[in-house]
């Protein structure tokens, strides 16, 4: 039987901080890998075939090491939330390669949005006037991002939205996944799925990477399999609305990293269309948290 994590929100704090920083190196690394950095750009299928490959290699190694007790997963779900994982992943390392990855990443924040409203066919939850207000607020971030206008119109920001609604799809399984199985279960289970997937995906495209690129792609393997190992972990012991504000950290190193390595400086329309996106995650994070202390 499957034992829910104690209480700890200080903890989950700093695991949800952690998972902020690698998920951003994930994005550099894969904007690397998609331009000529580290050699001749790879496809954005290889990439996340080599973030499957490799996470999926240092979870085997955890779970081969701590010998947890597993229990039979429910492979409908897992599938589903993989299925949508991967496709969100590939459009977000697509993204990247033509956009600032702080751009891209603050429109990967419209994912709880396409959720919201995804939950309410799917889930059958209502949704009340805070919850529009938040989506409405949020797209309207998006569409200055976008900058749509002829001489500055971004058609490589339409990938970002595109990750950014797959994966509030797969919100919707990790939510009717949650609860079921151990947080290591679940990672073992979706990256073993996951790098299934990518492979047959890739084998269209690929081509052989040069040794920098191994060590890049390997990277964000690991870096996304221990951003996966502290969110896991991280929600598991703290309420979502007191979790999601601290983990749009990933933003401020995203455009930390874009700065440091490839001196590219947010502009006012980044950080106007940024804020906009933020104010409307953060209304819909507060709307959940009140919620949620007047549910009986």
């Amino acid at each position: 039987m499957f034992t829910p994590k104690a209480h700890n929100p200080a903890l989950a704090a700093g695991l949800i901080f952690c998972a902020s920083a690698f998920i951003a190196g994930t994005t550099l690394l894969a904007k690397a890998l998609g331009t000529d950095a580290l050699g001749p750009p790879l496809h954005p299928l290889q990439i996340s075939h080599g973030r499957f490959l490799f996470a999926f290699v240092a979870i085997a190694a955890t779970v081969a090491v701590l010998r947890p007790r597993l229990r039979r997963p429910h492979w409908g779900l897992h599938l589903g939330r993989t299925s949508f994982g991967w496709a969100g992943i590939s459009l977000m390392f697509a993204s990247v390669a033509y956009i600032p990855i702080a751009d891209a990443t603050a429109i990967s924040f419209l994912n709880p949005v396409f959720a919201m409203v995804l939950a309410i066919p799917l889930l059958k939850e209502g949704v009340g006037p805070w919850r529009w207000l938040a989506a409405v607020v949020a797209l309207a971030g998006a569409l200055i991002l976008l900058r749509p206008t002829p001489a500055s119109f971004q058609p490589a920001a339409l990938l970002a939205l595109g990750a950014a609604a797959v994966i509030g799809m797969e919100l919707i399984f990790i939510k009717k996944l949650s609860g079921r199985e151990a947080p290591i279960q679940i990672l073992m289970v979706n990256n073993a799925m996951g790098v299934t997937i990518a492979t047959v995906a890739v084998l269209a495209v690929w081509a052989p990477p040069a040794p920098a690129q191994w060590a890049a792609l390997a990277g964000i393997g690991v870096l996304m399999a221990c951003a996966q190992a502290c969110f896991v972990n991280g929600m598991a012991r703290a309420d979502a609305s007191f979790v999601a504000p601290i983990s749009y950290a990933t933003l401020i190193f995203a455009g930390l990293y874009d700065f440091a390595v490839f001196d590219v400086i947010p502009d006012a329309v980044s950080v106007t269309g940024s804020a906009i996106i933020l104010t409307g995650a953060l209304i819909l994070v507060w709307r959940e948290g009140r919620a949620r202390r007047v549910r009986p």
